[in-house]
């Protein structure tokens, strides 16, 4: 099962409500693509100062490391930890940029896969919207002192460090 955070896009000038077509759910976890085509990844999400800052911090290792005269072998492991922490850090990366961008941020959602998770997500948005448009709305709880309470016999055996109250330690 996978973990998706739900992110709602800044309203366009004159939009009554949420596009929802535009809403992004980004999953949580290792991206492949992230891993294996770093800068294109970061490309196609438009991320663009993620992709400044990966060409930096990637100029400014691999640079010295071929300067000091280190075998190629040790500059290809120094790009694949790079790429392996991009991979790691995709869902990280996505939620600056849209964050970053204002888009906000609605929610945590969990689903075997991207349309299973949109379903529940929109189920439980649908569910909550039409609850506070003026639908019956949800009994209130009483107040504490007509919660019924159980309380066992006092020789009772309670588990735990303390069996009786105010008992010494």
């Amino acid at each position: 099962m996978s973990v998706y955070t739900v992110h709602e896009p800044p309203m366009r000038a004159g939009a009554a409500a949420a596009d929802v077509e535009r809403f992004a759910f980004v999953r949580d976890g290792f991206s492949w693509w992230a891993f294996l085509f770093a800068p294109l990844w970061m490309l196609r999400h438009r991320m663009w100062l993620v992709l400044i800052g990966y060409v930096v911090i990637a100029a400014a290792i691999e640079v010295p490391v071929k300067l000091s005269g280190a075998p190629a072998f040790a500059a290809s492991v120094i790009g694949l930890l790079l790429g392996l922490l991009v991979g790691l850090e995709a869902g990280t990366l996505r939620r600056f940029t849209l964050n970053r961008r204002g888009w906000k941020n609605l929610g945590v959602v969990s689903g075997d896969d991207l349309e299973d998770a949109e379903r529940r997500f929109f189920d439980a948005w649908l569910q909550r919207t039409n609850s506070t448009s003026g639908g019956p709305r949800a009994p209130t709880p009483g107040p504490a002192s007509a919660a019924p309470s159980w309380r066992g016999p006092l020789g009772s055996d309670v588990i735990g460090l303390f069996p009786e109250p105010g008992a010494r330690r």
